[in-house]
């Protein structure tokens, strides 16, 4: 059974609005997100004709001959596109001919915004949409979207909040809908492992044309030991022997795959943000928590290494929010000489922030405030709120625009 149609994707709406006005639109994310089942379903409503480049003939022919394919094709899906990327300048003729709305739906699960050809030749014809792995509130069946919110100054409630277990439980589970259609722990790390190695032994090789697969799911392993921390590209290269220089692109190729993202440091001035060192954030906690063989009776006695996986699992949950979002918003962190911080910075087009810091504990102490505190001082009349989510129920105000809530209230209404 296919568990992405059972969840309405926050992100239909966006494409069917994309489609009316741009001729190219760009549904991109990781592998077996649900992209595409979503563009299936797309191509059936809008009668659009379906190609996928997993289909070895089509990518054949789209390799050898990608002007005449495309000629043949009226309006079309082509899913996998980063297969045969010699289908964009053909798509880019073919629009400059004919630049009716809504002519290619293309879905990618590699971004092709690094490959240099690609931004230079649709820019301006293209709109690109992220569908990262279900969001708990598709799965929840719950539309409000937490940032929107956070920035009109409210706070979502949570109907039922989820504590202890039901949190552990769907934090080590993520967001993969096959890893949610899979009834017990065992079976999901299996297809995360399966999951793991077809992007290493496929996707990588294709896109990033990286050779040395071989120290690659060691390089992830060690990878997922820094998640949430800044990253030190020397050091990180250094555990599995290759160098700073390798290891670096090995990150650009995982976060090429949508497996990892790096963030930046907020600034107050905006032009110093490059220097810094960014954080290095996996995108799903299932896949976090699978690849540093973190159980759910390993948390329950001893909740030490649960921290960082429940940081990620709020960060990834805040990235989807971001990408259904109506506002317009970049995730930053916060970390300055003292070694005082905010997990997650949130920053719309106007400066505006909302800080967000995530605890594993269900009580509050002072001291879990010093990094909100700080950050609205410094942000001055640029901090909108902070808050600090905690596996408790209550949400209460702390002074200064800082607020504890339940980690659920990510999923509320």
């Amino acid at each position: 059974m296919n568990m992405t149609s059972l969840y309405p994707r926050r992100i239909e709406p966006r494409i069917a609005e994309a489609l009316q006005d741009t001729p190219v639109v760009l549904l991109a994310g990781p592998r077996q997100a649900g992209k595409t089942t979503l563009v299936k379903q797309i191509a059936q409503q809008q009668q659009l004709r379906y190609l996928t480049m997993d289909d070895e003939l089509t990518l054949l022919s789209a390799r050898e001959d990608p002007v005449g394919m495309i000629r043949s094709l009226d309006r079309a899906v082509i899913d996998e596109i980063q297969r045969a990327p010699q289908l964009l300048l053909a798509i880019k003729k073919s629009v400059d001919e004919d630049r009716r709305p809504g002519r290619f739906l293309l879905t990618g699960s590699a971004n092709l915004m690094a490959l240099p050809t690609v931004a230079d030749s649709l820019a301006g014809r293209m709109e690109t949409l992220s569908l990262l792995p279900l969001s708990q509130s598709e799965i929840e069946l719950q539309s409000a979207n937490w940032i929107d919110c956070a920035f009109a100054g409210q706070i979502l409630k949570a109907d039922q909040p989820a504590l202890g277990n039901d949190l552990i439980e769907r934090v080590l589970r993520g967001g993969y809908p096959e890893v949610i259609s899979r009834a017990t722990p065992k079976r999901r790390v299996t297809w995360t492992r399966q999951y793991i190695d077809a992007i290493i032994q496929r996707d990588v090789r294709d896109v990033a044309g990286i050779e040395k697969l071989a120290q690659l799911p060691r390089f992830l392993r060690a990878l997922a030991q820094t998640a949430g921390q800044m990253c030190n590209y020397t050091q990180l290269g250094g555990q599995v022997g290759i160098d700073g220089k390798t290891a670096s692109r090995y990150v650009g190729a995982f976060e090429q795959m949508y497996l990892l993202k790096r963030i930046d440091v907020w600034e107050r001035n905006r032009l110093n943000r490059v220097v810094k060192t960014p954080k290095l954030q996996f995108i799903d906690s299932g896949l976090l928590a699978s690849l540093l063989d973190l159980t759910a009776d390993e948390v329950q006695q001893d909740r030490t290494r649960f921290g960082n996986v429940l940081e990620t699992f709020v960060f990834g949950e805040l990235l989807k929010h971001t990408t259904t979002a109506d506002g317009d918003y970049r995730l930053l962190y916060y970390r300055d000489a003292d070694k005082v911080e905010v997990d997650v910075v949130i920053e719309n087009t106007a400066g505006k922030l909302v800080g967000v810091e995530v605890k594993a504990a269900a009580t509050v102490k002072e001291s879990d405030l010093r990094g909100l505190k700080k950050l609205a001082h410094i942000a001055g009349n640029q901090f909108k709120m902070g808050v600090l989510l905690y596996d408790g129920t209550e949400t209460m105000p702390l002074g200064d625009g800082i607020w504890a809530a339940p980690l659920s209230t990510l999923w509320g209404v």
